[in-house]
């Protein structure tokens, strides 16, 4: 019969528990990556860009998910709503007239619809990073319109331009618009008597 020493088993054990430990670490990170990259999509691939690397950027993608989540972000009521759909309208008439003013008026509705919505309104990257949060997927139209609308200060941007950075804004806008559902009386609610 073969005899091993204790010794040699004992690090065979730790050896093989400090492997286990290391791919267990692997497989979480990257699973923690997929998912960062799932939930915000380009905006992961720009926040790693930006920062140069992966564990910056999904540290940086994790911070902004753990600010957010301390936010009280509330979803409209629909006369709220309405109101902000009508305001988006009366805007959107007026671009033949006023191109350059119909875009500062758009800034000027999706920040007070943020700010409504219970976004807090620090620098535009800050506002642009919180968006990412919930809403990864029309963050780069809000700093598309952005960049037009530095542009336009600029003197260096055109009709079309202004006209592109609108519709930028009206995709931010529509996906902010979030309304809190009402509750419908059913069939089987009894109808109220009168006497």
């Amino acid at each position: 019969m073969n005899s091993t020493d204790p010794t040699t088993m004992n690090l065979l054990a730790v050896f093989i528990l400090v492997l286990i430990a290391v791919i267990g670490a692997v497989i979480y990170q990257r699973t923690k990556s997929r998912k960062l990259e799932e939930h915000f999509g380009d905006e992961y691939h720009r926040t790693v860009d930006s920062l140069g690397s992966r564990s910056k950027a999904e540290r940086e993608l994790e911070e902004r998910r753990k600010r957010v989540e301390k936010l009280n972000i509330v979803p409209l009521s629909p006369d709220e709503a309405a109101r902000f759909g009508q305001a988006w309208r009366h805007l959107q008439s007026q671009f033949i007239d006023n191109p350059k003013g119909v875009l500062a008026d758009a800034d000027r509705l999706v920040r007070e619809l943020m700010l409504k919505r219970g976004y807090p309104m620090g620098d535009f990257e800050r506002r642009a990073a919180d968006i990412s949060v919930d809403h990864p997927q029309v963050v780069d139209h809000y700093r598309a319109a952005q960049a037009v609308a530095l542009r336009d200060r600029n003197g260096q941007a055109d009709t079309e331009d202004l006209r592109k950075a609108v519709v930028h804004y009206r995709a931010l806008f529509e996906e902010l618009l979030e309304v809190t559902p009402t509750t419908q009386p059913t069939s089987s609610t009894p109808a109220t008597v009168r006497t």
